[in-house]
C-alpha cells in the first residue's frame, strides 16, 4: 500500500472542486537503474472516486502518467460535510483508499 493521498474537496455553489495528490512512483518499466537493469513497471491503472456511495469519477491510467500525480475534477450532487472517497489500484494489484470531508 502506498503513502496516504492528500485530498481537498471544496463546495463552490452546487459544484464540488476536488484535488487529489497521489504519492506513487509511477515506474513505466522502460527506465534502467545504475547497473543497467530495467526497473519493473509499477504504475496506477485505475482510479475511482465516490461520494455518498455514488461513483463520481472512474479513470483508467497507464504508464505515461507522471510520478506523484495530481488529479483535479469537479462534480455535482454533494453537500458540505459529505465524504469523498478516492481509491487507486496499481499494476502490482496494490490498492489505496483515502477519504476527505467536503468543506
Amino acid at each position: 500500500m502506498g503513502n496516504p493521498m492528500r485530498i481537498r474537496a471544496k463546495l463552490d455553489g452546487e459544484v464540488v472542486d476536488a484535488k487529489v495528490l497521489m504519492n506513487h512512483a509511477m515506474e513505466t518499466g522502460q527506465r534502467k537503474d545504475a547497473s543497467g537493469a530495467l526497473v519493473p513497471a509499477h504504475y496506477i491503472t485505475k482510479v475511482i472516486a465516490s461520494c455518498n456511495g455514488k461513483t463520481v469519477l472512474e479513470a483508467d491510467w497507464g504508464p505515461s502518467v507522471s510520478k506523484n500525480p495530481l488529479l483535479g475534477f469537479r462534480f455535482r450532487g454533494a453537500a458540505a460535510g459529505d465524504t469523498l472517497s478516492v481509491t487507486w489500484t496499481d499494476s502490482m494489484n496494490d490498492t489505496r483508499t483515502d477519504e476527505a470531508v467536503i468543506g
